[in-house]
Parts: C-alpha cells; structure tokens; sequence
C-alpha cells in the first residue's frame, strides 16, 4: 500500500497494458491493474532509485542507491517469472538513469555525480561492452539517459547544461558523444522523450520550457513556450502519435500542448510535483505519479484524472483495527489519518490537519469514534464515517500527546504525553473533563494498555520504566525498571503477565503482580523494537522495528516462528487484525504493509 513517489519516471506502465511497476524502498512491485493484485522484486540491498522495462517487454531492469564509495547494483529480471536475472555492477554510490535500447540488445546505465560514467551492457551475455565519462569536464553530470526507437546503437544523455547523442561503435567496443548544440540558451535537463521515428527528441527543462533538438545535425530547432513558462519546471514528457506533446510540471499541472507552437490546449491539477507519466498502450490513457504518492489514471479524450491509488508521505506512527472487524483499520501521519478498506487497499476517508503531527490513534469500543493524539497538545475525536470532529481536548498535555488509549465503556480517555504525564479525561455526551493526573514518568509515555474490566493499565515510557497504575483509585501499583526506552508494551489475554520492548533490542516477559522479571529474550540483531501487537488467544504476537523485519513468536516458546521480509524503513507499529486474518505494519517510509497471517497448525 505504497509508491515510492520521490522517484523520477518511478511509475511505469507494462507493454502488456495490464500492470504498473514502481518501486518501493529495496523492492520493486509489480500490480495487476484489474485485480490490484501486487508481486515484489526482492534483491537490492538499499532503496531503488530507478526502473525501466524493455520494449518488448520481457526484461526490467533496477538500480539501487548504496553508500559512498561502495558498488550499486543494477538488477535484471525476467517479468514473467518474476526472478533475478543478473547483477550488473560497476556504477559507484548511485544509479542515476537505466534505458533499453529498442530491440532490448543493450542496457544502457547512468551512474550517479559521484560516480559520472555511462555503461553499454549486453543484455544477452549479460556483460559490460563498453564505458566513458558521461559529460565533458566543462559541463555539470548528466540525469537521463533515453535510448534511440529504432537503432540499438543510439542513446542519448543530458543533464546540467549538457545533452549528448552517443554512438556505440561495437567492433572497437567503443562509445563515442557528440555535443548537441543549443546556442545562448543554458538549461539543466529533466527530462528527455525520442520521436519514433529518430529524427528529433524533445528535451523538458527546470527552467520550465522544452527544447526540440534534431538527431542528426544535433542542432536545437526550436524552443518553447516563448512567453509563459510552465511554471515549477517540466518533470516529465509524453510524445503522443498526433505529434503533440504531454507536459507535466512541479507544480502538479499535466498538460497537453501543441507540438508545433507548444500552446497549452487542455489542462489538470494534480496533488503534488509530477515525477512519473507513462502511457498505456498507445496513449489512450496515462497514468501520472506524484511526489505525495498519489497514482492518477487519465482518459485522454476527456482529460480528466481520477485517483487509482494513494499513500502516506511522510512515517506511519499508529495503526488500528476498530473491535470485531479485520475489514477496516485507521493509520496515522503527519498531516493527516486515513481509514483504509483491508479487501480492496483503498482508502475510505482522509482526515487532515496541516502542518501538525498525528502520534497515535484509537477507534472508541463502541465504533462512534476515532480518538487522536497530536504534537500540538491536542486530543482530537473525528467520526469514523465522516471524518467531521466531534470534540477536541485543549492543552492535554504540554510537550504534545504521545499515546492515547480509551476504556472499554467509552466513558474515559488515557492520554500520555512528551513530558511524561499520564492523564485520565471523563468522556460525557457533551462534555469531556480531566478526572486524574498520574506523575511518575519523567520521559515522553510511548504506549498504553487498559486491561479488560478498566481498573487498571499499564504505561511505558522512554525514561525506561514501565508503570502498573491502579485507574479507580489512580494510585500507582508496580513499576517495571530496564535499561531502555521503552517503546511498546502488551497485556496477555489472561492479564497476569505482561511483555515489553525498547530499544535494547529486547523482549522482557514480567508478572503484572508484582513487577518480577520472567525472562528476557533478544527481539533483534540490530536496531530498536518499536512495536508488538499479540494475538486473542495469547498463544503468539508479532514484533517489528529498525531492522525492517515483521516477526511471529510463540509467546509460551520465546522463539520466533516466521519472519516477514518486505519493509525498506523502520516498522514503527504493527498490529493482528480481528480473527487472525491480517497482520498490517506501518513504517517510517510511509508504507503499508499487508501481510498473510501464516496458518500454523
């Protein structure tokens, strides 16, 4: 339930016309347009910055970032089967651009400014023909790279002030540039679209025009729009039969221009900057990636977007399931939470404040609302259908809300905050009052649970403690010390034990009686563990965190039994749906993940 919408020409549409592809983090998906159904591309060991597919269609080819001075690896897979293909590394630090040439004989690679050097690889033998530097020393680094429509040994590279049309010359295994010449005008290119028939190519701009350069004398031949640029800078181009031109913008405008005089004769809006259009088949309709990961269908007849698919930007903080259902659940961000509709991945609602933080939600026992915890210091409560806002907590706490958990009779809110306060609200009809204010924790509270008759909870905080509080008399019962910050904690169904995480990488099991450690087993090789979530029966529970693994454990066993491979960020929450259908985990990157809960008779 993601799209990696940073990515220039992220999204792209199969020769087949039935999938997408797009990566996302260390993986790239593939999705069936029709049935929605998704498949990964597992192999990179660091985040995908770039996809192309061959013509024909049997091939996709990925590069990867990685870190300075070590190799990045180009992946080719075969799409059909769905398996790695080939590793091709020679590129440094980043893969800047990949292109097919048009027979899918050669794979052309772009490294990164760290690494300045274009690659020929011969798809066949799976090796490097040749390579050179890929701008002059006087010029700024080359970002494309886009391959002739009708020779193999034909691409081109532009970049900061530079466009180059190369040669490959396979005898001497040699590539040999020729500088396109573009007289006073000084450009960094974006963008580059070849007309089918090899005689010109289109170059787009961030100075928001676009450039027509002829392929044989390498000349400019004409420019445009001479007076109203697109403003924001072109992102992306589509060369349609008819010769005119799709144009999109950093702005978020898709617009379709007159090929001769680049007037803008239709145009649209979209949410966010432009980084993908990719038509499907021969440009009746086209789909349009933006950088707030959101995915649009456009019909070119009637120039109209319709949204197909669209994600969080920014981290996930909390997921939840409302009681009883595994058909819905509710996820947090920055700016926003959105209710998603478990059979279809589609968002159902969307309910924004701008510019503020939401850290944790809950859906209320009774389902009439979802109760939010902001960085403003605010306890938002919004109807679950609607998204309207029913009531609003001011001040709840001073360093914004951390957590947030309500009582099985809605009738009290339990909110912990950045100062380490845990704060007991009565719910009423109209009104909402602060009954209680529990002081011990001296750090931000990171998580809270009710057991089920409501008289007691337990919190957990980053001063490394974790708090058995008595909610009917608002007395502290047991507290729980470890040397960690404390990131999640879960009751067993049968409320006499408890377990916990953190950032020592470790699950404690304790006596909720008297705050006795049981055992301790180590949660993770490396990084914190930020949340956990157990099943109905007690019988197992999942855990995730910086190590970008969803694990299932045999709780009365400590040992873990499957692991979920799949995340490119930290997984910040993850949580069993309702009936053991679903486990979903939410990451730092913005994704979310649906996973199968493993049948484990």
């Amino acid at each position: 339930l993601s799209f990696a919408g940073h990515i220039p020409c992220g999204l792209i549409c199969h020769p087949d016309k039935e999938h997408i592809l797009y990566p996302l983090g260390c993986t790239v998906v593939i999705q069936d347009l029709d049935s929605k159904k998704q498949s990964f591309l597992h192999g990179h060991t660091n985040n995908v910055c770039c996809v192309v597919v061959s013509r024909n269609g049997v091939y996709i080819a990925s590069g990867q970032v990685t870190f300075m001075g070590f190799k990045a690896d180009i992946i080719l897979w075969d799409f059909q089967r769905k398996e790695l293909l080939a590793r091709l590394s020679l590129h440094k630090g980043k893969i800047e651009g990949l292109a097919f040439s048009p027979n899918s004989l050669y794979l052309v690679s772009l490294g990164g400014q760290d690494d300045g050097s274009v690659v020929v690889w011969h798809v066949g033998k799976r090796e490097a023909v040749c390579g050179s530097p890929a701008s002059a020393r006087s010029a700024g680094s080359a970002t494309v790279v886009v391959c002739s429509s009708c020779r193999d040994e034909m691409f081109v590279t532009a970049g900061n002030g530079t466009i180059r049309v190369w040669e490959l010359d396979l005898t001497n295994r040699k590539i040999r540039p020729t500088e396109c010449q573009t007289g006073q005008l000084r450009r960094v290119i974006t963008c580059v679209k070849m007309a089918d028939d090899d005689n010109y190519f289109y170059v787009g701009t961030s100075s928001g025009d676009v450039l027509k350069v002829n392929t044989n004398n390498k000349l400019m031949t004409d420019y445009g729009p001479q007076k109203e640029k697109f403003s924001s800078g072109v992102t992306a181009l589509l060369l349609l039969k008819t010769g005119d031109l799709i144009v999109s913008t950093g702005g978020g405008m898709v617009a379709l221009c007159k090929g001769s005089n680049y007037k803008v004769m239709k145009k649209i809006q979209v949410q966010g900057a432009v980084t993908s259009l990719t038509c499907r088949g021969q440009g009746h309709q086209f789909f349009v990636g933006t950088n707030e990961c959101q995915i649009y269908r456009i019909n070119y007849t009637a120039f109209k977007e319709e949204l197909i698919a669209a994600c969080h930007n920014e981290a996930v903080h909390d997921i939840v399931f409302p009681l009883g259902t595994s058909d819905l659940f509710a996820t947090c961000s920055k700016n926003d939470i959105r209710v998603w509709h478990t059979p279809e991945n589609r968002e159902l609602l969307r309910i924004i404040i701008p510019n503020m933080t939401c850290n944790a939600i809950e859906f209320m026992r009774d389902g009439k609302s979802i109760i939010s915890a902001w960085n403003d210091g605010k306890i938002r409560a919004f109807m679950p259908e609607t998204g309207r806002l029913m009531y609003v907590i001011n001040h709840a706490h001073s360093l914004g809300v951390t957590a947030v958990a309500a009582t099985s009779d809605c009738k009290r809110i339990i909110s912990g905050g950045g100062e380490g306060q845990v704060r007991v609200w009565e719910i009423g009809e109209r009104t909402h009052k602060l009954a209680e204010v529990l002081k011990e924790h001296i750090s931000a509270v990171s998580c809270i649970k009710i057991n089920k008759n409501d008289q007691e909870c337990v919190t957990a905080s980053l001063d490394g403690t974790c708090i058995v509080w008595d909610i009917v008399r608002f007395i502290r019962k047991q507290m729980i010390l470890a040397n960690t910050l404390f990131k999640c904690v879960c009751y067993h169904p049968e409320e006499y034990q408890i377990i916990t995480s953190g950032t020592d990488r470790r699950i404690g099991y304790w006596e909720v009686f008297d705050g006795s450690a049981i055992r301790e087993v180590e949660g993770s090789v490396s990084g914190s563990i930020n949340g956990m979530d157990i099943t109905s029966d007690g019988a197992y529970f999942v855990t995730g965190g910086d190590d970008h693994l969803v694990k299932l454990w045999d709780y009365n066993e400590g040992a873990v039994t499957r692991v979920g491979v799949g995340h490119s960020g930290n997984i910040t929450r993850l949580k069993i749906c309702p009936g053991n259908k679903y486990i979903v985990s939410v990451s730092a990157d913005g994704a979310i993940l649906l996973w199968k809960y493993p049948d484990l008779r």
